[in-house]
């Protein structure tokens, strides 16, 4: 990446004080409240054959934008390195009500490979497009550059303690309560890396973000803690990634466990300093 451009910092706050009535049982009265901020982040991409286009708008908390834009990038499989990355800026003036900057520009270099024609991201509100669960799973499975390798091992005991571990370092949650966090397992069972964001996907998303302009992809020999439900998107993300281990506080849905199960992930959910329940591939979680 030649030139990273203008990253707005100052002015991209992630908590906003308001006046709240708290009642409880035997009064009622008003106090200051802190809550985690939500804005939109309008994604645009450009390319040397590519018409600057809004790839995406996605609500988060404000900060590490560029994390999350390259991270969101790399898991929809438009960039695998940051050598396909000329720059990366906020591009249009703070909003004039709050000053947040909430659009952010991505210029890819010649080598970049992707379709144009599919980058456009589709939500499907029905069963009746025909999109279903299987064939979403194969257009992860097509997507991944990096088969999950089978070289990551955390004991049981270590896996109890990462929900506390990571709650200890949700700094915006200790101020809040609103927000989300995922947080990257070194093979000595620590927390390295913690990103939290008010979308489970957009903390993630940061994270990877923060790995790649590491030049740490993939993430082989690396576990994911998250603090809710590991759903079907960030089973898709850590796939992309090549985490090997993803737990979750939460349960994981269906089609998490079935994509789980595909890629040779190893998936645990309901993680409690008391136990988990161990989904696919169970042998990376050893008893000591």
């Amino acid at each position: 990446m030649s030139d990273q451009g203008f990253i707005a910092t100052d002015s991209q706050r992630r908590q906003e004080s308001v006046t709240v009535v708290k009642i409880t049982e035997h009064q009622q009265k008003e106090i200051s409240d802190q809550l985690t901020v939500e804005e939109p982040l309008e994604i645009k991409l450009s390319a040397p054959d590519l018409e600057e286009m809004t790839l995406a708008i996605t609500m988060r908390t404000p900060g590490q934008d560029q994390e999350l834009a390259l991270g969101f990038l790399f898991t929809e499989g438009i960039i695998q390195t940051m050598e396909q990355v000329i720059s990366i800026e906020h591009c249009s003036p703070a909003s004039p009500d709050k000053g947040f900057h909430n659009t952010i520009r991505i210029a890819l270099s010649q080598e970049a490979s992707f379709d144009p024609d599919q980058l456009k991201r589709n939500f499907y509100s029905s069963a009746s497009c025909g999109v279903c669960g299987k064939t979403s799973i194969e257009s992860v499975m097509n997507a991944s550059l990096n088969p999950i390798p089978d070289t990551y091992r955390i004991s049981g005991t270590c896996l109890k303690t990462l929900p506390k571990m990571l709650s200890n370092q949700q700094l915006e949650f200790a101020h809040t309560g609103g927000s989300h966090a995922a947080g990257l397992i070194d093979s000595a069972g620590n927390l390295v890396v913690v990103r939290e964001d008010i979308g489970r996907h957009n903390a993630l998303d940061k994270l990877i973000g923060q790995q790649l302009l590491a030049g740490a992809l993939p993430l082989t020999g690396y576990g994911l803690m998250l603090s809710g439900r590991p759903g079907f998107e960030l089973i898709q993300k850590g796939a992309m990634a090549g985490i090997e281990v993803i737990a979750g506080i939460g349960p994981p849905s269906s089609l998490a466990q079935e994509l789980a199960e595909e890629c040779g992930i190893t998936l645990a959910g309901f993680v409690r300093d008391t136990g988990y329940n161990l989904y696919t591939h169970p042998h990376r979680v050893v008893k000591q």
